[in-house]
């Protein structure tokens, strides 16, 4: 077995992060793989926050006055540093964030991705001429840098979501601090090293465009009161995202909230059944059910219901649940001890509200906590349904009516990520208008977004939007020009204001 605290060491160095960041530092890193302490990290305090938002704030002054284009290269070369950084940062992000390694190359695969998205975008920061109605003028929108970014990022996309976020934000002409997940602060460091590697080959980057702050709550409560913090990209909880948004309204600050999903698959009497059961195992079991896109609700029609449940559980009773750098396993642990006691709070509750659960219990023992995933038979939407574990628990129910069932659907609280699975065209067309999520999906599961549309989602999901389509413009301010190239001043809607 892999001795996890000498790889990550040797990890780190490799990606060139300073050792004083690791270690010697107050805040213990563990790995959800065995639960050992694999480094100490330094934290930030007030004095250091202030600091870098300081220099944050001087380096987006320099930073807007460079041609977009040449901002791109900034991020070409990140992307450049990220392919040859691939294996050791998705090896990071495994023994960090518990992620089996398909899933954590992904995971930097996607940084990549916004890469390249973002070096095109660079050349397409475009505006609008627009009509006027006023002779000898022109009208026209042009979109200007916002200011510094502040990234809050959560543990099971450590790296990602900052990608997403920083790619554009930079490229736009911000610049970025980022305040990571406590139960992932070395993936973060060692992203920060392969930006300031990038930052060294372009030459002329502003000192500070890109920090990153390691600390608890008050790290991330200071970019959201700070004046000088324009946006606030924060990624968690819903709880979280109630409290964050209205400081951030109060100083009249945007805001991009990526929270909770309570994402639900429907599965058509028409469907392709081999396909959905392959769509639904892997957005249900998935990262050990820990994405905001988790599949964690399943309407199974009638008909279908009962075949289609014994192989779900056949496929949940197989499935490997393990350490994902021992062997061949498709499950690796939760984050934590206090995801495990949620995991069996939810359980206890759906028994009690009428559910037979199959699987859920733990898997070894020691300082880890590897469960088999759940799969629980509901009589209908009530108690925990109704929330969202962050925990691999899918829940089953039966459907008779698509139109009733798409209702049921979209009764509850979050709208991120939705699919139904047909070879029904007015099925899959009536739930793509109905649903009321900001991702729809027909004959593919909730998770595994690309980086090409805009992800997020509605209601409590919080309605904001990253990464791919116009989701550039939330960086950007937009100004409205008008040109007046005569030699006569008229007013629009006709109005006289004569002075003779």
């Amino acid at each position: 077995m892999i001795e996890l605290g000498q790889e990550t060491g040797r990890i780190l160095d490799e990606l060139g992060v300073d050792r004083a960041a690791w270690t010697g530092g107050s805040m213990p890193s563990r790995s959800p793989l065995t639960g050992e302490q694999i480094a100490a990290v330094r934290t930030v305090d007030t004095a250091d926050i202030d600091a870098a938002l300081g220099q944050a704030t001087a380096a987006f002054r320099a930073w807007r006055t460079v041609p977009a284009p040449r901002r791109g290269e900034l991020i070409r070369l990140l992307g450049e540093e990220l392919r040859v950084a691939k294996d050791d940062l998705a090896k990071l992000v495994t023994i960090e964030a518990g992620k089996i390694p398909s899933e954590g190359a992904g995971e930097v695969q996607e940084m990549i991705d916004i890469c390249d998205f973002a070096v095109g975008l660079s050349r397409q920061l475009y505006g609008l001429t627009i009509a006027t109605e006023r002779p000898g003028h022109r009208m026209m929108e042009v979109w200007h840098p916002l200011g510094v970014v502040g990234v809050i990022s959560a543990f099971n996309f450590p790296v990602a979501v900052w990608a997403w976020n920083a790619a554009l934000a930079i490229v736009c002409g911000n610049s970025v601090v980022w305040k990571p997940s406590e139960k992932t602060p070395l993936t973060a460091l060692a992203t920060q090293a392969i930006f300031e590697r990038a930052a060294a080959r372009f030459g002329d980057a502003p000192a500070g465009l890109s920090h990153v702050l390691i600390g608890g709550r008050e790290a991330g409560e200071a970019l959201v009161d700070d004046a000088r913090v324009a946006l606030v990209s924060a990624t968690g909880s819903t709880r979280m995202g109630r409290s964050v948004a209205p400081r951030l309204a109060q100083r009249f600050a945007r805001a991009i909230l990526e929270l909770g999903g309570n994402n639900g698959v429907i599965v058509a009497p028409s469907a392709d059944l081999d396909l959905a059961l392959r769509g639904v195992a892997f957005g249900a079991m998935g990262t050990a059910g820990q994405r905001c896109t988790t599949t964690r609700r399943l309407f199974l029609h009638d008909s279908i219901h009962d075949g289609f449940v014994a192989k779900l559980k056949a496929a949940y009773a197989s499935v490997g649940v393990g350490n994902p750098l021992d062997g061949d396993v498709l499950v690796g642990p939760l984050i934590d001890r206090a995801a495990f006691e949620m995991m069996q709070e939810a359980l206890t509750a759906a028994r009690a509200a009428g559910g037979v659960v199959h699987g859920g219990e733990r898997v070894g023992d020691g300082a880890s906590f590897y469960v088999r995933p759940a799969l629980v038979e509901m009589p209908g939407q009530v108690g925990p349904v109704l929330e969202e574990t962050f925990a691999p628990i899918l829940y089953v129910m039966r459907y008779y009516d698509l139109d009733a069932v798409i209702e049921l659907h979209n009764d509850v609280a979050a709208g991120l990520s939705s699919a139904i699975f047909t070879t029904d065209m007015r099925e899959a067309e009536r739930f793509l208008i109905a649903s009321d999520c900001g991702i729809a999906n027909v004959n593919l599961g909730t998770s595994g977004a690309e980086i090409g549309g805009a992800f997020g989602g509605e209601k409590e999901t919080g309605g904001g939007r990253e990464s791919g389509s116009d989701a550039w413009r939330q960086y950007m301010r937009r100004a409205t020009n008008t040109v007046n190239y005569s030699d006569a001043l008229p007013l629009a809607q006709g109005v006289s204001f004569d002075l003779s």
